[in-house]
């Protein structure tokens, strides 16, 4: 990989991890296009490293407070069960992160080598695209992150779990669920933030054993492209939060339909592969 691959797949990574297009899909859309190697879904999950170090950097003083009480909840388990908002995100975010964990080692082997076909990528960008504009129109957008429940932490785990399938946006999937359990679009993204570190940490450092192995992207790429999609990916979630204040989320069910259909074009007439 070339250091110019490397600049460019970093930025692509940061600039779509954290909006509802699925990072994954454009780091296998983006090089089939330019006629670069597929980096494959090791140099993937490395990278979305950096994107998380941004989750880390921005929310760093939220983070702390949701560590501190989630070990004091260790000590005294009422207050979790309280109204301790920062106890209870500490417990829901490991709990949520279960389903992802679990179903990414079991089925590791289908993930990197069966579902990163072109066509599959495009369907599924097109067909999640749908449930995002149904989740932004059927909830009540009342709710706000402090009144989260076990249920809403379950159920929007389950749904990070989807992400693992390219094509479905770790936060187009967490968020989409997010409006389903009627939270406000501002509170659903926060969530999708927050409950994006512990899975894309683990799966990052345990793909990490990879790099450089000979068959896939080498130690010097992987770095150029983590620190890029730190930069872009900082950006991008200020960005977005301050867009989904006023916004709904049209803009990313047109963007998802159309790549998705032209992806499914080109592959289907072996313009790309």
């Amino acid at each position: 990989m070339s250091a110019l691959e490397a600049i460019v797949l970093g930025i692509v990574q940061g600039l779509t991890e954290f909006l509802p297009i699925s990072s994954t899909a454009h780091l296998r859309i983006v090089p089939a296009i330019a006629g670069w190697k597929d980096p494959g879904a090791a140099f993937t999950a490395v990278v979305q490293l950096g994107t998380m170090a941004a989750v880390l950097v921005y929310f760093r003083h939220e983070l702390v407070l949701v560590f501190r009480a989630f070990i004091e909840s260790l000590r005294d388990r009422s207050v979790w069960r309280s109204t301790d908002t920062e106890a209870r995100l500490g417990w829901y975010l490991i709990i949520g992160t279960i389903p992802v964990a679990v179903l990414g080692l079991a089925f590791n082997h289908v993930i990197e080598h069966q579902l990163r076909s072109l066509e599959l990528i495009g369907a599924v960008m097109v067909l999640v695209s749908l449930v995002l504009y149904t989740a932004d129109r059927a909830g009540t957008r009342d709710r706000q992150l402090p009144q989260i429940t076990l249920r809403d932490g379950v159920t929007i785990g389950l749904a990070q779990a989807a992400a693992l399938i390219p094509g479905v946006s770790r936060s187009g999937a967490t968020i989409s669920m997010g409006l389903f359990r009627n939270f406000t679009r501002q509170s659903a993204t926060r969530y999708s933030f927050l409950l994006s570190i512990p899975a894309v940490v683990l799966s990052g450092l345990f793909e990490l054993r990879k790099i450089g192995d000979g068959r896939h992207a080498g130690l010097g790429p992987t770095i150029l492209a983590t620190i890029f999609a730190f930069i872009f990916g900082y950006l991008t979630i200020a960005w977005l939060l301050r867009y989904v204040r006023t916004h709904n989320f049209n803009i990313f069910v047109i963007y998802r339909v159309i790549v998705g259909l032209l992806v499914i074009g080109l592959a289907a007439s072996n313009t790309i592969s």
